[in-house]
């Protein structure tokens, strides 16, 4: 009788990992072929003299001396670093402060939620267009509203540090909606008893926030900063479409400037050890970044 019980659950047990390898596959062949695959193969072509349609000459690390001599590489990366510094604070925090109002549970903010998140679904050539027509100088709406306050023109994508303004804007408009759903999912999920019972203690309003409500939200924080701090690294659009990289090379970012290196000037090798550096450049920081968190978190 064991022994039939013993047969039964091991052919369950079959039967259901069958069935779970039938829904892995389909992923994991994606996976392989469209995520692993290409991985692998930009690294080895890193140690190659490659052009786009052209034969490959096998040179070691010589793609890599030449980008680390590379002024261009590293104003990319620096105006990368830039823009990560600056824009990953403003939309976290700008989500936060969101997610807190539409948590209030006021009238409207349901209308409130679905605008404000809108923008999210958007493609980015169609965000990009939006803000150019809004930044543009003469008759552009903050053009427009400059000159009726007296400030006057301001050209926002041809001035070095406006800009960076004005991308910073744009994506804020774009993203911003996505990590307040997630910090919204966070607030949601914080029992009514615990801000009963600081309330009951006496504790005030920015006591609840700091004692209360940040502490509560440490692990969904950690999340939106690590995924913010990837998607500011792949800033590509807004750039390339807003500015062109300019004005000079003042916006070029890393991915603009391997675009350019690989289909603009054909050089795919060194394309694709700059996007190795880039990798690993991403990963050591999101490395640093959890591990910072992690150490805050115990």
């Amino acid at each position: 009788m064991n022994v039939t019980k013993k047969r039964a659950g091991m052919k369950q047990t079959l039967k259901n990992n069958l069935a779970a390898w039938c829904f892995l596959i389909p992923f994991l062949l994606f996976f392989f072929g469209f995520l692993f695959y290409p991985i692998l193969k930009g690294m080895h072509l890193s140690l190659f003299n490659a052009t786009l349609g052209g034969k490959s000459v096998f040179n070691g690390i010589k793609n890599y001396v030449e980008m680390v001599q590379d002024k261009g590489f590293w104003q990319a990366i620096f105006n990368t670093l830039f823009f990560v510094l600056i824009s990953t604070p403003t939309i976290v925090l700008v989500g936060f402060i969101f997610a807190m109002f539409i948590n209030s549970k006021l009238k409207g903010t349901t209308f409130i939620r679905a605008c404000l998140f809108s923008p999210y679904v958007l493609s980015m050539s169609v965000v990009t267009g939006l803000w150019i027509f809004i930044f543009q100088p003469y008759t552009g709406l903050v053009t427009q509203i400059t000159n009726k306050l007296g400030i006057g023109e301001m050209y926002w994508l041809n001035t070095k540090w406006l800009v960076w303004l004005a991308i910073l804007i744009t994506t804020v408009w774009w993203t911003v909606g996505f990590n307040m759903i997630l910090f919204l999912a966070g607030l949601q999920d914080i029992p009514a008893d615990i801000y009963e019972a600081a309330k009951i203690d006496g504790a005030n309003a920015r006591q609840t926030l700091f004692s209360v409500t940040v502490p509560m939200l440490k692990d969904t924080i950690a999340l939106v900063v690590m995924l913010q701090t990837i998607a500011s690294f792949k800033l590509f659009g807004q750039t390339y479409l807003m500015a062109g990289g300019g004005p000079g090379t003042h916006t070029r970012t890393i991915v603009h400037y391997i675009y350019e290196t690989g289909f603009t000037n054909r050089r795919m090798g060194q394309a694709a050890t700059m996007s190795v550096a880039f990798f690993l450049v991403v990963f050591a920081v999101t490395m640093l970044q959890n591990k910072v968190l992690g150490k805050k978190e115990k």
